[in-house]
């Protein structure tokens, strides 16, 4: 099965439709993205052109619940990849918090990992092979999963944007190693030489020199989107901050994290600048 793939239609609709029927999934198992809208053209003859959607499966991942209450102080929209180039590499102070999780069953017995780890492997070699990859495979048994790193040369294709590749992947390779069992499942997490760390770490980098700017400028912060695993990255590297507070806004697959100064300073704020202006 393809990770995603690219359709095209007189009509953005018809171009969906095509795309989730030849992926084999129902529309809310997928993210679509316009990629082009449908044109007539000039006169419906010149420039005329169907309408392009591409089509991704989704990670399967659950988000966090929403919390209310919104303030409202002025909204900046930031980019991590803009926040990225500002970052100087320097570490957060805090350590990050222990927000509860939803606790994953612990793994199976080692012996009863066995085979699907091995349909695991038959799966990603198979996808390897098509695409002409020579990749190593180093699996690591943790308490809750089995991560498998691969490495190679030029893999940053299995990355994808900000690991949205990476994370289509993984979920097509749990559905793999688990096909047909109802117990004993086996939680696997692909990793491409050590990304996901690295990237929780930009995360954390990221998530202080935001909670520092809205605190400093009063300001709310929004995220570009992200998948829940890293939207729960900056929820926890903040979670002990006081100075500002962070909930997720939207729907899938847009919701994005917003980080804004907690309503305690906002409040003194407001009051010293009104002693100021009377």
């Amino acid at each position: 099965m393809a990770l995603f793939v690219e359709k095209t239609g007189k009509t953005v609709d018809e171009a969906k439709e095509a795309a989730l029927k030849e992926l084999g999934v129902r529309e809310e198992e997928a993210v679509i993205e316009i990629v082009e809208e449908a044109s007539k053209g000039f006169l419906g003859l010149i420039g005329a052109h169907d309408a392009k959607v591409r089509a991704t499966i989704r990670t399967g991942l659950e988000e966090e619940p929403k919390q209310e209450g919104m303030p409202e102080v002025i909204e900046t929209s930031v980019t991590v990849g803009e926040l990225a180039k500002q970052t100087d590499g320097t570490a957060a102070e805090k350590k990050d918090g222990e927000r509860e999780e939803r606790p994953r069953m612990p793994l199976p017995a080692e012996e009863d990992c066995v085979i699907p780890l091995e349909k695991a492997e038959k799966f990603l070699q198979q996808i390897f092979e098509s695409m002409h990859l020579e990749v190593s495979i180093e699996k690591v048994r943790g308490k809750e999963a089995y991560v498998l790193n691969l490495t190679g040369e030029s893999l940053g294709i299995l990355i994808g944007k900000h690991g949205q590749t990476l994370d289509s992947l993984q979920y097509l390779t749990n559905l793999a190693a688990n096909h047909g069992l109802s117990e004993k499942r086996v939680h696997i997490v692909l990793d491409v030489e050590h990304y996901r760390d690295r990237r929780e770490e930009t995360l954390r980098r990221l998530a202080a020199r935001l909670a520092e700017k809205a605190s400093r400028t009063r300001q709310r912060i929004m995220l570009e989107p992200m998948n829940r695993h890293e939207r729960k990255v900056i929820h926890m590297a903040l979670q002990n901050n006081r100075r500002v507070t962070t909930f997720s806004s939207g729907e899938e697959p847009y919701r994005k994290v917003v980080i804004e100064p907690s309503r305690e300073r906002r409040g003194g704020y407001r009051e010293r600048r009104a002693a100021a202006e009377e």
